[in-house]
């Protein structure tokens, strides 16, 4: 059977590390894993795969917006009104140059198109740009090309010419000169030019073609993403450092842009041998959501897929796709998990050293007490202890050195009898003192210990109804000398500190507390608020202040918190909605050891009124002039 002090502590020490370390590693491993492969990444991937659906469709509407701009200049329909009408080159035209400089700027500063069109009614191209993106000139050869191209008979050309506008999906476009390929994949916008003044043919078509890589590079801008902020990691790398994005077809088969470019126009059905095919079919199920979960050349992956707008509606139906490997999901989180079983084991070995080395601090008055206690057993009145503090543990050193002087002095006779009534004595106050709180904890400690032997089958309600009961009674017994000291205590060098955070920490302690009583905070205090006051002892009264206000309302209601500044000073409310002040004790309020609560020492309001009043400032507590509850007024200086 364990009976030394120190050997309970040291066990009562590494119960109370070990089971909660223990059992955060094991909440952290296996909810928080669980929850960063569902709610976490599901949320985080199908947020991605909707916001790159949307730029993509801010793309093109930005891209047709473009083509209907250069459309409706009037200088483009002339030019082609003229080359029709004369049956002429565009070399004829007066204003040819004019146009040219117009596609020339518009390719050069948006920085997007690859080529500027018009074409004839019959599709026959007349003025095309004559330099890139970044201002070089273009090779004569493909000025040749583009005069000798006809493109009457293309689909889209037909639905610009009678719907008014066209979009040209992914699309294979060849551009082959001498010694030369600018062949590659684009997308383009083709706008109905109209003839001015306007009337019912049209004068011809306005092209634009972006090219594809101009996509890609956005889908890949939404793929692996390196973070570079250290707080927005948890441990290790960033667990989406593999995600990448993909766009198909509006057939939700086809792979039009991916990271490898060698999947370019194939069918997301025939890779992987058709294990990819619940991919496919997921898609034509709903407009946005998860994949099921996929391997794609031996990886795990989780996915997430939204698509773009519809034809109808100005787009072209792609489907956009996010991905992530499983392996980053977890990593973290296995890493979180080692990282915290190696912080326990530390902190468990210095837990076990310093409860050691307390334990023995405090054991080592107690046995020494018992030592001298057993030499005045044997007759030894000399024995004298050593005051080593002014703790109970001294104060009681200093009571055994004060019987054994008084028992030296008495008579024989009498040592029995003075050293019993001493003892009985001592043992009425110390019991006076805390016999209150200590007999429902006896009582408490004593029905879980019957429940638990018994194996109760309420032991879990018995336990949960007697431990904050415990707690209160431990409390109470702090509360009273954490009273006392904040009454008598000495003040600290006060700073200016934000009055913001001061209540919001506050409110914060209360947090539990008033949501259980079903009470809302309404706060409103500025952030640029200064008070000079010790952080600590300010904190200490505004608690105050909150706790009368909570028990004030014991059926729920609103604590209204405000601050504003007038003149050079400070106003800090706190208003509840509770049952007000009693006019018979609004005079005593201030007052040490005046209570209107059966428990407590009565100091809570002196305390605020001590600490407040030495920083300068004024105290009220009255009722509310405009509805029920009373409000506390404190006015202190402005600190810079």
């Amino acid at each position: 059977m364990i009976r030394r002090i120190s050997t309970k502590w040291v066990l009562a020490v590494l119960w109370a590390v070990v089971v909660p370390f223990v059992g955060f590693a094991w909440f952290v491993d296996v909810k928080v894993s669980d929850r960063l492969a569902g709610d976490v990444v599901r949320y985080y991937l199908v947020t991605m795969a909707s916001d790159l659906a949307e730029r993509l469709d801010e793309e093109l509407s930005e891209r047709h917006k473009d083509a209907e701009m250069l459309a409706g200049v009037q200088l483009v329909g002339w030019l082609v009104e003229d080359v029709v009408d004369s049956n002429s080159e565009p070399g004829g035209v007066s204003f040819e140059g004019m146009v040219q400089t117009l596609f020339d700027v518009v390719v050069e500063s948006h920085g997007v198109y690859d080529y500027v069109v018009a074409l004839t009614p019959e599709g026959r191209p007349v003025m095309t740009n004559s330099v890139d993106a970044s201002g070089a000139e273009l090779p004569g050869w493909l000025g040749e090309l583009w005069r000798e191209s006809s493109f009457g008979d293309r689909p889209w050309f037909q639905r610009a010419l009678q719907r008014g506008n066209a979009l040209i999906d992914f699309d294979h476009w060849s551009f082959v000169g001498p010694g030369e390929d600018r062949s590659g994949y684009y997308i383009g916008f083709a706008q109905r030019i109209e003839k001015w003044p306007r009337g019912s043919e049209a004068a011809g078509v306005l092209l634009t073609l972006m090219s594809w890589d101009k996509i890609q590079r956005q889908v890949d801008a939404y793929g692996r993403r390196e973070s570079t902020d250290e707080k927005a990691r948890i441990v290790g790398e960033d667990i989406y450092a593999s995600s990448y994005a993909w766009v198909w077809k509006r057939d939700g088969d086809t792979i039009i842009a991916h990271p490898d470019h060698s999947l370019y126009g194939r069918r997301v059905s025939e890779l992987a041998g058709g294990a990819l095919r619940s991919l496919s079919q997921a898609v034509q199920e709903r407009e946005r959501g998860m994949y099921p979960d996929y391997t794609f050349r031996g990886v795990n992956k989780k996915a997430a897929f939204a698509r773009c707008r519809a034809p109808a509606n100005g787009g072209l139906g792609w489907v956009v796709g996010v991905g992530v490997n499983d392996d980053d999901i977890y990593a973290p989180v296995h890493e979180l998990s080692t990282w915290l079983l190696s912080t326990s084991a530390v902190i468990l070995g210095i837990a076990v050293l310093f409860t050691f080395f307390i334990a023995h601090r405090t054991t080592r008055p107690i046995r020494e007490l018992e030592q001298h206690t057993r030499r005045v057993g044997q007759g030894d009145l000399s024995a004298r202890l050593r005051v080593r503090s002014r703790d109970e543990l001294g104060q009681l050193a200093t009571s055994f050195n004060r019987m054994t002087e008084d028992l030296e002095r008495a008579q024989e006779k009498l040592v029995k009898a003075e050293k019993e009534a001493a003892w009985r004595e001592m043992a009425r106050q110390v019991a006076h003192e805390i016999k209150n709180p200590l007999t429902p904890i006896s009582l408490s400690a004593g029905l879980l210990e019957r429940s638990w032997k018994e194996k109760s089958e309420d032991f879990d309600r018995i336990l949960e109804r007697t431990i904050p009961m415990i707690q209160r009674q431990v409390e109470t017994m702090r509360e009273v000398a954490r009273d006392f000291y904040a009454f008598a205590g000495e003040h600290k060098d006060p700073r200016p500190v934000p009055l913001a955070l001061l209540v919001g920490h506050v409110l914060d302690l209360n947090a539990a507390w008033a949501e259980e009583q079903g009470i809302r905070f309404e706060v409103s205090v500025p952030d640029d608020l200064y008070v000079r006051a010790d952080p600590d002892e300010f904190q200490r009264a505004l608690l105050n202040l909150v706790t009368n206000a909570i028990v004030a309302m014991p059926e729920g209601g609103r604590l209204y918190v405000r601050a504003f500044q007038e003149g050079q000073e400070i106003i800090l409310e706190i208003r509840d909605t509770g049952t007000g002040i009693d006019p018979e004790v609004a005079e005593h309020l201030f007052e040490p050891y005046f209570t209107t609560r059966s428990s407590g020492t009565g100091l809570g309001l002196a305390i605020v009124r001590r600490v407040v009043e030495d920083l300068g400032g004024t105290v009220e507590l009255r009722n509310a002039e405009d509805g029920p509850g009373a409000v506390a007024r404190i006015v202190l200086p402005k600190a810079p």
